[in-house]
């Protein structure tokens, strides 16, 4: 679309001679999806849409209590060392970020008193500028006022390289000071067209300056808050068993009119997915539940004529198979997986692509994912205007035999192969669940008959996921040849997902395996077109550089995308969640009600 007509239909929607959705149908026709389009306006000076509250209930409280299972169980509740969903959705109970994605990209106020816009000031045409205004009367759970200085501690706490803070990309690159009690001015170092990063989503949870300022930097591991938070949010915290329990009661100051509607919440830890779908959908001992990583063939037999029902939400979460570009069994200055070290085998190009070849994505589809899979090559799979058409998949045990034969690869008389020495046997591990495992065999009798060996390695998941330091299990350490799990996409915008494969994001010892990058993967031309895209305000290039980032992710086989996954949960016939494929389960809690 030339940029002509564009500001011309920018101009007709802020003068009122072209709605919104007219406006969103006309990009729509040429690639643009809805939550790109909401950001164009917004950069093009038109307020920002917020969805309509579905929220019926009258009064606060009354409701009972919300039973929630997360069978993977939150291990801790401070949003800023969140290294997997368990706890950034334990943390959301509590925690609350200035705005949160609904369920069609929009960004919704919490803790802020309005959206910012170039129409309400809080925008720079420029897009170098944001101000954000928090609700007057917010307090913590405690009692004390939120105010400018604990936004501002968040990002001095998020930023400092001692603090090993996993929020810590949203807040790099910008500044954020007080304009007033109330008030923040963001300055990014370069103009940014998507703003709505730092306070906002899973990673923008504002934590209390006046209990974690003596904890800032090297001493954050020691705050006894950590593991009793003290939030804005619905709830106020009760208990927590680490892995096993979180017990919240209802916060009858909370900021917003006739929220929350349920008077006590339990998040339940443990078991398997299975069994949280069981006792939702069947027995209706539960409320909801998480993550129903679930065949869709157990699932379908559990929803016939049960208390229950899955709820589905598109989004662009991917199921994937990462590399491990370092040697996991060479061990450097007191670290394995160490940068001073690379893979002695997965080093080669060819056998890296053998691997993507040995995957069959329809088996697992037909067998295990069904309604909630998608099979894909892309790791970058939404919004569809960032969806790269470049790349492939296939499955051909033939073609990767023959690829592992050109590259020197021989069979020796085991029948694994092998070349100057080194053999082609590879530990691959996950955490345990059925869906898992089920992938692993598949994946395993294909590399069978090619020759390679893999041995397969099924952690709990309480384990993997976990952010303890001292585990030697946790994906981020990665300890292994290879490893499958997934990772969400919390907002409508490829900016925080692709930027984890930045070279600066290394997970390492000296930033307690804290940076995203796991696969210890480094690209000079990945990392430029990440940096181009983070300061690009033409939608198209920008969206151009994400598709790069993806294509260049799949020539060098960073990782094997083996399902776009949906978001499933599993909830009671009478619970209305707000569930949104652009956040996370918990992030939109404070409208959760009851029917009937």
């Amino acid at each position: 679309m030339l940029d002509k007509e564009l500001r011309s239909m920018i101009g007709d929607v802020k003068d009122g001679r072209m709605d919104r959705r007219a406006f969103i149908q006309r990009l729509a026709a040429v690639g643009l999806t809805a939550p790109l389009a909401n950001q164009i306006l917004a950069i093009g000076g038109v307020a920002m849409a917020q969805s309509p509250s579905p929220y019926p209930p009258t009064k606060r409280g009354g409701g009972g209590p919300l039973k929630l299972l997360w069978w993977q169980g939150p291990t801790l509740l401070n949003p800023h060392f969140a290294t997997g969903t368990k706890d950034q959705d334990g943390s959301r109970l509590f925690y609350e970020p200035l705005a949160s994605w609904d369920v069609d990209g929009h960004l919704n106020p919490i803790l802020a008193a309005e959206i910012p816009s170039i129409k309400n000031g809080g925008l720079s045409a420029d897009a170098k500028t944001v101000i954000w205004k928090l609700k007057p009367g917010v307090k913590w759970h405690d009692g004390k006022p939120v105010t400018a200085d604990d936004l501002v501690f968040n990002w001095e706490y998020a930023s400092d390289p001692a603090t090993a803070a996993v929020s810590s990309g949203p807040y790099s690159d910008l500044t954020v000071e007080k304009i007033d009690d109330l008030t923040i001015r963001i300055t990014f170092k370069n103009p940014t067209p998507f703003w709505a990063n730092a306070f906002v989503g899973a990673y923008g949870c504002i934590i209390p300056k006046h209990l974690f300022a003596e904890y800032k930097g090297g001493k954050s591991r020691e705050a006894p808050n950590n593991l009793k938070p003290v939030g804005t949010g619905p709830y106020k915290f009760v208990e927590f068993k680490p892995g096993d329990l979180v017990r919240g009661e209802i916060n009858l100051d909370y900021h917003m009119a006739n929220r929350p509607f349920f008077d006590s919440i339990e998040m339940k830890g443990g078991g398997d997915a299975v069994s949280a779908a069981r006792a939702v959908i069947q027995t209706g001992e539960y409320d909801f539940a998480w993550n129903m990583q679930v065949e869709d063939e157990v699932l379908l037999r559990l929803e016939k004529g049960g208390k229950g029902k899955t709820l589905y939400a598109v989004g662009g979460d991917i199921e994937f198979i990462a590399i491990n570009f370092t040697d996991p069994n060479t061990e450097v200055d007191g670290e394995r997986s160490s940068l001073k070290t690379k893979h002695p085998t997965l080093s080669d190009p060819a056998v890296r692509q053998a691997l993507a070849l040995l995957v069959d994505r329809d088996s697992i589809k037909k067998a295990i994912y069904g309604r909630a899979g998608r099979a894909t090559a892309n790791y970058l799979n939404g919004p569809d205007d960032f969806v790269s058409k470049n790349t492939k998949w296939e499955f051909s045990v033939e073609k990767a035999i023959a690829l592992l034969e050109k590259a020197g690869w021989k069979a020796g008389a085991d029948g694994i192969r092998e070349k100057d020495g080194k053999k082609l046997k590879f530990v691959y591990q996950t955490s345990i669940n059925g869906p898992r495992q089920k992938t692993q065999a598949i994946v395993k009798q294909a590399c069978q008959k090619a020759g390679i060996d893999v041995e397969l390695k099924s952690v709990v998941a309480s384990v993997f996921f976990s952010s303890d330091v001292a585990n030697p299990d946790t994906y981020s350490k990665f300890y292994a040849d290879i490893e499958m799990f997934q990772i969400p996409m919390t907002q409508p915008d490829p900016g925080l997902h692709m930027r984890r494969y930045h070279s600066r994001n290394l997970a390492t010892k000296e930033n307690k395996w804290q940076g995203q990058n796991f696969p210890r993967w480094v690209n000079k031309d990945f990392d430029a077109a990440v940096d181009a895209a983070d300061t690009e305000t033409d939608p198209v290039k920008r969206a151009a550089l994400y598709i790069k980032c993806n294509d260049l992710m799949w020539q060098d086989t960073v990782v094997i995308p083996v399902m776009h996954r949906l978001a499933v949960e599993a909830a009671s016939n009478t619970l209305r969640p707000a569930l949104s494929g652009w956040a996370n389960q918990t992030d939109n809690l404070q409208d959760w009600y009851r029917e009937g």
